[in-house]
């Protein structure tokens, strides 16, 4: 039994991260795939040259094919293209969701075991298109949000108090950006409440600044999206799905009854494990949580009816 192989689909700025976080673990063989030549196999190159210093002897293959990904047991796919100035939400929905069916198509035809974490955006939304095109069972489908934002609302925190963010315990449910909902009852430092810690306004202040944490470091690098913390997300959630860690940790997993919801992908907490989501974990919720959970989730159930409409169902 070789290493379990990993499939990076997007070899960008958070594709290359990723493949250079799991190439640092030293426990994976990982295929970068990108339609640009040149661009994955010179990623592959350098990060294959990194591994005599760092200590590793990871196998990293840049390909702009899908052969080499087969029999991947997990598909990270980074792939769709930003929005640019000028262009519609729609237009945007519409040129990602052709380009993660073609590459879904892709790799679950090689990978038919494998799990797909999903990082594209509007990411409920190709989280819905990557279920329809694989018809792979909900467990196998999920993802990445909950866990960067929990991070960006953790080290917030964390810096307001000047405390260790290990300390911090957070999570955060609902869509990626102006639907996320941080459950304040449920943070906590060092096992004492947020709100023991922090007043009503400031801990409103850090949402906001949570909410828009994407922006924030869109708006000073000017050109480009965050990768450093996005990627750490993605290596987390494939960590502990690989080595079986059951890490309870927030994804974007497809609900059938649970928090009341029913054939949509929504942010909620899942546990993670060798089956993917093996479980999706129900909070008590207070009844602006609820609320703020289901506008997320009649946001998410707008988009996918659009895909639905661009899929031909």
């Amino acid at each position: 039994m070789g290493r379990p192989k990993i499939t990076v689909v997007g070899a960008g700025n958070v594709g290359g991260t990723v493949a250079q976080r799991l190439a640092e673990k030293n426990c994976y063989d990982i295929i970068l795939v990108d339609i640009i030549e040149g661009v994955p196999q010179g990623k592959a190159l350098d990060l294959t040259q990194a591994g005599p210093i760092c200590g590793y002897s990871s196998r990293v293959v840049g390909t702009n094919g899908y052969d080499d990904t087969a029999d991947s047991s997990v598909v990270v796919i980074t792939s769709g293209v930003p929005r640019k100035p000028g262009m519609t939400r729609d237009e945007l929905l519409a040129t990602n969701t052709k380009i993660v069916r073609g590459v879904v198509q892709e790799t679950a035809r090689r990978s038919p075991d494998a799990i797909l974490l999903m990082v594209a955006n509007p990411l409920d939304a190709m989280a819905h298109v990557a279920y329809r095109v694989s018809r792979f069972p909900k467990q196998r489908v999920v993802g990445m949000a909950g866990v960067l934002d929990s991070a960006r609302f953790r080290s917030f925190i964390a810096a307001e108090l000047g405390v260790s963010a290990s300390d911090v315990q957070a999570m955060v449910l609902g869509g990626h950006g102006d639907t996320m909902v941080p459950l304040l009852r449920y943070t906590t430092v060092a096992g004492r409440p947020v709100s023991e810690w922090l007043s009503k306004e400031k801990l409103e202040a850090l949402v906001r600044r949570t909410r828009d944490g994407g922006a924030e470091i869109v708006n000073l690098l000017k050109a480009g999206s965050a990768y450093y913390a996005p990627s750490a997300a993605v290596v987390e959630m494939v960590e502990a799905m690989l080595k079986d860690q059951k890490r309870v940790l927030p994804g974007a997993a497809l609900c059938e009854g649970e928090y009341g919801f029913s054939g949509v992908f929504v942010g909620v907490p899942v546990r993670l494990g060798r089956g993917g989501v093996e479980a999706i974990i129900e909070y008590d919720l207070a009844p602006e949580e609820r609320a703020a959970l289901a506008t997320s989730a009649a946001a998410v159930r707008e988009l996918c009816s659009a895909v639905d409409r661009l899929l031909g169902t």
